[in-house]
């Protein structure tokens, strides 16, 4: 038979099977007097058994071992890895589903700055509407951004300090002052009375445990820090540094 009768015989395109002739998975049938491949049953049965094979959801080179008469795996030892393998996916694709039922269900839905985990988004629904605040909105997807990129351990770190800095109303109101002060340097200069008044109002809401234990200046060789203190306006920069600066202080003291 001709690779096209092959192709439909088993149910794959002409295209397949000569992509297994390149894999060396099929073998070339040798081309007769007048040019032509003539494919015998051989090749339908090892075509057919390529095609199962790929349909349990083996890679080529899985096949290739499966079909080899002498090296390679065996059979249940490679149906035993992939089902193993199905395994990892389904407990994974259970976890994702799960986390998406957290987020769909979370009080006040989706936060802008979402996905976050339940307990950052209920920090963030705590302290209310922010969208009038660039400060606030910034300081939440900061926020998100430390969330995604910390260790496990950090991470519960992280959402203890705002816990415990957040967890009055009065805690909230000076959170929603800091920002407005911050809001009200967006076009000034480092020099600007105001920066004082705003670091020390922010630095009574940071959590000290929030803080790096390196140095916070813009003389430190930490990159997040600086690229932190680029981002902002001038006097933004100036009164975050210096609230930063007020807390570690207080650390140490």
């Amino acid at each position: 038979m001709r690779i096209g009768e092959l192709a439909d015989v088993v149910g794959v395109t002409t295209r397949t099977v000569r992509h297994y002739h390149h894999q060396g998975l099929l073998p070339e049938p040798e081309r007769l007097a007048n040019g032509y491949r003539t494919y015998t049953l051989r090749h339908v049965v090892v075509l057919a058994r390529i095609r199962r094979l790929t349909e349990l959801g083996l890679g080529l080179a899985e096949v290739r071992d499966v079909l080899a008469d002498e090296a390679g795996k065996d059979l249940t030892e490679v149906l035993e890895e992939l089902d193993a393998d199905l395994a990892r996916q389904e407990e994974a694709i259970r976890d994702r589903r799960a986390r998406l039922r957290e987020l769909l269900a979370a009080e006040g839905g989706l936060p802008a700055e979402g996905p976050v985990s339940p307990e950052l988004a209920e920090l963030f629904a705590g302290m209310g509407d922010v969208s009038g605040s660039p400060m606030a909105v910034r300081d939440r997807e900061m926020l998100a951004l430390l969330e995604s990129t910390m260790a496990p351990e950090d991470r519960e770190g992280l959402l203890a300090a705002l816990r415990a800095a957040l967890g009055s109303p009065e805690a909230v109101a000076q959170a929603h002052r800091a920002y407005a002060l911050l809001d009200e340097l967006a076009d000034v200069g480092a020099d600007d009375p105001r920066v004082a008044e705003a670091a020390r109002v922010l630095a009574e809401c940071l959590p000290a445990q929030m803080l790096p234990e390196e140095d916070v200046s813009l003389d430190s060789g930490h990159s997040f820090l600086r690229a932190m203190y680029a981002d902002f306006a001038p006097g933004q920069a100036e009164a975050i540094r210096l609230a930063l600066e007020i807390v570690a202080r207080g650390r140490r003291s």
